[in-house]
This record gives structure tokens, C-alpha cells and sequence, in this order.
């Protein structure tokens, strides 16, 4: 198994790591700023889905510069991925921090294209990520994090910057899955023949 692959399945072992941080409550201490707080072990786990959202790009560049491109890592990447952001925003229903509707939607996208892209795939064809796609995993990860500190520090001045980005998150993450089918119309339209 080479390096990127390793990388991804790395992601793939981190998201219960996230999970067991965001989800069982440590007393590890709170970090406040003028009264606003988040937990330590929440900051643990955006610190950790972090470092796995940056895995994303780098398993894929060394695979690209190194000329180690597999069959097993086009499966692996997404699926960690995929993985990795459910399970996240999941849980963040769970701590009542997301409505389960904006959940769905991403998810639901996810899938999707997921779909769209197993269909290019039986038909001989590969769909690469598009920079709409780039975009949107760009924005689900900030959302994302400032979900997980609880919008912290920002809940200090009374900012809602957690729920502006993963509202933009939500439009990028739609618009990008209609650009998908658009663009790869014809692959549906042959997997119909």
C-alpha cells in the first residue's frame, strides 16, 4: 500500500477519534473569553477533524506527484471523505448545533454525486472534482469547525459566523451537485442505454 493510501485510510481511522472527543464529554476544562466557552476536548476534536480535512488534499497531491494514482485510492478518498463530514455533521445534530435538514441536504448531495460518479465509472469514464466541488468542501470544513468550538470565539461579539458559513456551505454544496449533473448529463444518459 502506498503512501497516499495510507494517508486516506489515516482519515478513515480518524473519524471515530473526532467522535469519541465531540461526543463524550471529557473534563478536560473549558477555554472563555469573556464569558463564551468551549470545551477542551471539542477543540480537540476540530483540531483532529482538522488535520483529517488537510489529509484530503495531501493524500491526493502525493499520489498525483509521485505518480501513485490507485483504483483502490479513487474508491478510498471520496468514501473517507464522505465519511469523515457525515459522521461530523451527524453529530453536530446531535449537540443540537444543526438543524438535521442542512444535514440532509449535504449528505444527500454527497451521495448523489457519489452516484453520478459509480455511473461514470461502470459507463468507462472518470468525473473529476470540479472547483464548485473544491469550493464546497472548503466551506462545509470551516462551517464545520466553527460548529464543533461551539462558534467560539466568535459567540463573544455576538457574530454568527459559524451559522453564515455553513449556510454558505449548504448553497456551494447544492449548487456544485447540480453543476455535477449538468455537466455529466450524458453519463446518465448513456447508463440508460
Amino acid at each position: 500500500m502506498n503512501l497516499a493510501n495510507r494517508i486516506t485510510l489515516a482519515r478513515i481511522f480518524l473519524v471515530p477519534v473526532v467522535m469519541l472527543f465531540l461526543l463524550v464529554r471529557y473534563n478536560l476544562g473549558t477555554l472563555s473569553i469573556g464569558g463564551q466557552t468551549t470545551t477542551v476536548s471539542e477543540l480537540i476534536a476540530a483540531l483532529i477533524f482538522t488535520i483529517a480535512a488537510v489529509t484530503d488534499g495531501l493524500d491526493g497531491y502525493i499520489a498525483r506527484k509521485r505518480k501513485m494514482v490507485t483504483n483502490f485510492g479513487k474508491f478510498l478518498d471520496p468514501l473517507a471523505d464522505k465519511l469523515l463530514v457525515s459522521a461530523v455533521l451527524i453529530s453536530l445534530v446531535e449537540l443540537q448545533r444543526l438543524s438535521a435538514w442542512v444535514a440532509i441536504v449535504i449528505i444527500s448531495r454527497e451521495f448523489a454525486v457519489t452516484g453520478l460518479r459509480l455511473v461514470a465509472v461502470a459507463e468507462g469514464l472518470v468525473i473529476a472534482a470540479s472547483k464548485l466541488g473544491k469550493m464546497k468542501t472548503v466551506f462545509q470544513v470551516i462551517g464545520v469547525i466553527a460548529l464543533m468550538l461551539n462558534n467560539f470565539p466568535f459567540s463573544y461579539i455576538g457574530f454568527p459566523f459559524d451559522q453564515i458559513m455553513i449556510y454558505i456551505a449548504v448553497a456551494v454544496t447544492i449548487i456544485s451537485g447540480i453543476d455535477y449533473f449538468i455537466k455529466n448529463k450524458h453519463v446518465i444518459a448513456e447508463g440508460e442505454m
